[in-house]
């Protein structure tokens, strides 16, 4: 049982820590009494070497959790041994699927010093590397194909079942996907608009593109070899959907 000075020393650090690291992080304590939420952020601990074999031995009884505005999450846990310092390991994301993790290496966690000032360092140039590759892969793998969207342009990507699927990169163009039908997958958060009814889908594709475009936004079209969609392509650019110049926009 961890009495409150221990949990306190954690918290404490935890916060500074987060106040260290590059871009915008937040820290937030689970104490002993969270016993589910411990369990739930065991299971996510994304490590098969040292703070796997800390955990194996010492379940989670604390946590310090940090947290990007992206989703990324990082967690602060005790030693369990007569060093000084701490254990930090990376939280895998718990809304994409299993495949998505395939061939993806772990980011395993490291151990740091009684020192947070110190430990920010060695945690941004080893671990957050690491750790941020490994999500900008997971990520990708589980899109399935389907090619993300910038900020000021989404893509659209014709599916074999004829559905169109798309990765808006902001809140304001997932609003107008889903006031014109589209449907997201809360497990890889892919949009998409199903094909049973062309006509349908045409009127949305057409409806789509003006209400982006009064939001910066511009749209892209993918269509698969041999296939052809003469309804929508009055409404849609069909333009290459690689990497593009983007432009200056006040926003």
């Amino acid at each position: 049982m961890h009495d409150h000075h221990t949990s306190e020393r954690l918290a404490s650090y935890a916060d500074v820590l987060a106040g260290e690291l590059p871009d915008s992080w937040t820290s937030s304590h689970l104490p002993a009494d969270a016993k589910d939420d411990l369990a739930e952020l065991a299971d996510r601990i994304w490590d098969l070497d040292l703070v796997a074999a800390s955990l194996a031995e010492h379940p989670l009884q604390q946590a310090g959790i940090l947290s990007r505005q992206d989703g990324a999450q990082l967690v602060l846990l005790d030693r369990n041994d007569e060093r000084d310092g701490f254990l930090i390991a990376a939280v895998a994301p718990h809304a994409l699927p299993d495949e998505a993790f395939r061939g993806v290496p772990e980011p395993n966690g490291i151990a740091l010093a009684d020192d947070p000032f110190l430990s920010a360092e060695q945690v941004t140039g080893d671990l957050l590397a690491r750790y941020d590759a490994a999500l900008a892969q997971v990520r990708h793998n589980a899109l399935g194909g389907i090619q993300p969207s910038q900020p000021d342009r989404v893509v659209l990507t014709w599916q074999p079942d004829g559905s169109i699927a798309t990765a808006p990169a902001d809140d304001r163009a997932s609003a107008v996907l889903m006031a014109h039908g589209f449907v997201q997958d809360p497990q890889s958060g892919i949009y998409r608009l199903g094909g049973d009814d062309t006509q349908a889908q045409a009127r949305a594709l057409c409806e789509i593109g003006p209400r982006l475009d009064a939001l910066g936004i511009g749209t892209a079209l993918q269509h698969p070899a041999g296939r052809t969609a003469l309804t929508t392509a009055a409404c849609v650019p069909h333009v290459p959907a690689g990497p593009r110049t983007p432009t200056t926009r006040s926003r």
